[in-house]
């Protein structure tokens, strides 16, 4: 028993390093951090919600530092806000109302559709910010759908986490935003937002495994403060192909896990 929770703990720490290193150079920690919930016998529905509350000190504090970009646009800020505590209150509520079996089997398409994001998230993003180049006050109409479309975002990152900053970057490129430490910034205000609301109703419902997730989270906070330190000597690319391998095995798992096995 002692050696099994030893394994536990070194795992799970590691896990999170790993993540933590990931999600500061590239993103996609969750790919790593979710599947390594599970793996030591954490439910479904338990480990999305214990994952998400690892994750957000990491976006908090990526937030701060982040601070001077994210007050050019302290217009939008309130809005921002609203609708990303409205929308991960949502997802997350939906998150508890979902059955452990139907969750179970809706994993690895949550995956995969994670992980297409990742993969084609760049030439998305760009095609998008050629598109909103032309349109970015283009009318109300136009701005009430980017209000649902930023909802949806919140309300899948309530849900869950894994692919939440690549979506968030992709409603940000065709909402007009250009400036790449201007998205950054507020993509991880809308993470803090999301997961904070989306944290607060898994407490209130108790389905966050407080052990497991503080070894994740202190494991990634010590990741993310490792890849300050060595970012710059990290081929980003390498880090990347690394994720999608990753990413591709771990959804593979999944659906031979849940759906062949």
């Amino acid at each position: 028993m002692l050696l099994k929770m030893l394994f536990e703990l070194v795992f799970l720490f590691f896990a999170g390093i790993l993540g933590g290193v990931i999600n500061s150079i590239a993103g996609g920690g969750s790919f790593i951090t979710f599947p390594a919930l599970m793996f030591v016998g954490i439910p479904p529905i338990l480990a999305s919600a214990t994952n998400t509350f690892a994750s957000c000190a990491g976006y908090m504090s990526g937030t701060y530092a982040f601070r001077k970009e994210i007050s050019t646009h302290k217009d939008e800020l309130s809005q921002i806000i609203i609708i990303s505590l409205i929308g991960g209150i949502t997802g997350a509520w939906l998150l508890l109302k979902t059955p452990e079996a139907v969750f179970r089997e809706a994993i690895p398409w949550l995956l995969l559709f994670a992980t297409l994001l990742f993969v084609f998230g760049g030439q998305i993003n760009a095609r998008l910010k050629k598109m909103a180049s032309n349109h970015r006050y283009a009318s109300s109409i136009g701005g009430i759908l980017l209000l649902i479309i930023l909802l949806g975002v919140s309300a899948y990152g309530g849900f869950f986490n894994a692919g939440l900053g690549i979506i968030t970057l992709s409603y940000l490129a065709l909402a007009g935003h250009t400036n790449i430490n201007t998205m950054n910034g507020l993509k991880l205000l809308i993470s803090s937002t999301v997961s904070l609301i989306a944290i607060v109703l898994f407490i209130y419902n108790d389905v966050i495994a407080w052990y497991e997730g503080s070894i994740v989270l202190c494991g990634t906070l010590a990741g993310g403060y490792v890849a300050a330190n060595v970012s710059r000597q990290l081929p980003q690319k390498q880090v990347r192909r690394f994720v999608i391998v990753a990413s591709v095995a771990t959804t593979l798992y999944f659906f031979f896990d849940i759906y062949v096995a």
